[in-house]
């Protein structure tokens, strides 16, 4: 994909955004699967005072699930985000958000009702003040509490089915690393079983507008803590790069003097510390990442497996993907032909 956007992920909780709302992630909450907290500006659930929205049964899909998940009832992730919430804010007009206290991407205004538009622009077309303060804001969120987010550190079933939540906080950086990591990683069947054929937000349709959602939320969270509503995500267009461009002091870290798996000292990033990176430990011990520090990043340009991943695409790659006329096709998954998504995907 041709944004720019390091490693993360999204799953959102329809009809709301996020993932697990501060304001639910408690007993009575999920006692009563109900997640319709006030909005501050009328004190009222989802806003319905202001007319905002309202809190209503959540209409679950009623379409059968693909072939590659013969299992029902095992996973939290299935008819989200029913397991945990059946009753959710159900925002109108351009009002969104999990209490309605937010605009619909793309507009603004006290009422939600300006258009804004906002544009993504290439990184190396902006200008030093630019880079330095988008580097600035990524540093922010990683040193940022959410102040609305909270993460899951247990399964529904691990939290005796709500009345021992199981919930921590993050930042707002690593708040969309587990999101990405939730939504694409394996089910865990009991024992030391696990369905490793699954992935909530890859290999299907939904890929795209998955994505799309996790970006403007992500970009959204950062506009907030910097305070800078103009804020958008630069991309990178990577097409017939020959080496890993971005990967310089400059922008993303360069290559440590003496471990070519570390970034530079001279780059910020390399006092970052990741998470969520050792799935097989999460599946053996049937838990869910919880964000504990697991070291620092790791990245070695041009050493990778060359036989799954010889090359950036080259322009014609990405003409011809821009060509297909079919969105998807097929089985509709990774092994889809002439497929739009499945091509983008790669």
């Amino acid at each position: 994909m041709s944004l720019f956007a390091m490693g993360f992920l999204l799953v959102i909780l329809q009809p709301s955004t996020g993932q697990f709302p501060r304001a639910c992630a408690n007993t009575r909450s999920l006692l009563r699967k109900e997640c319709c907290p006030p909005w501050d500006g009328d004190g009222s659930p989802c806003g319905e005072l202001s007319s905002r929205g309202s809190c209503q049964n959540i209409l679950l899909s009623q379409a059968p699930l693909g072939p590659q998940f013969p299992f029902s009832g095992v996973d939290d992730r299935e008819d989200w985000p029913s397991v945990f919430y059946n009753r959710t804010c159900k925002c109108e007009g351009n009002f969104m958000g999990f209490n309605c206290g937010e605009c619909k991407f793309g507009f603004s205004g006290l009422n939600c009702t300006e258009r804004r538009l906002r544009t993504r622009r290439n990184i190396f077309q902006l200008t030093t003040s630019e880079k330095d303060k988008f580097l600035a804001y990524l540093n922010l969120a990683k040193n940022t509490p959410s102040q609305d987010y909270v993460i899951a550190t247990g399964t529904y079933t691990q939290m005796n089915n709500g009345s021992n939540p199981m919930f921590r906080n993050i930042n707002v950086y690593d708040l969309f690393v587990w999101m990405h990591y939730y939504a694409s990683r394996d089910t865990l069947l009991g024992g030391s079983n696990v369905w490793r054929d699954i992935d909530f937000a890859h290999e299907a349709p939904g890929f795209l507008p998955w994505h799309r959602v996790f970006l403007l939320m992500w970009e959204r969270e950062i506009q907030k803590i910097a305070g800078d509503e103009n804020f958008t995500i630069p991309y990178w267009d990577w097409r017939d790069a020959e080496d890993c461009v971005v990967c310089t002091n400059e922008y993303m870290g360069g290559r440590h003097p003496s471990n070519p798996n570390l970034l530079s000292p001279a780059s910020f990033f390399s006092s970052w510390q990741v998470i969520c990176t050792r799935s097989e430990e999460y599946n053996s011990q049937q838990a869910l990442c919880n964000a504990t520090s697991e070291g620092p990043i790791l990245r070695n340009p041009g050493n990778n497996d060359k036989s799954r991943t010889p090359r950036l695409p080259s322009s014609a790659e990405v003409e011809f993907c821009l060509s297909l006329t079919q969105y998807e096709s097929g089985s509709m998954d990774k092994m889809a032909n002439y497929s739009f998504r499945n091509t983008l995907e790669g």
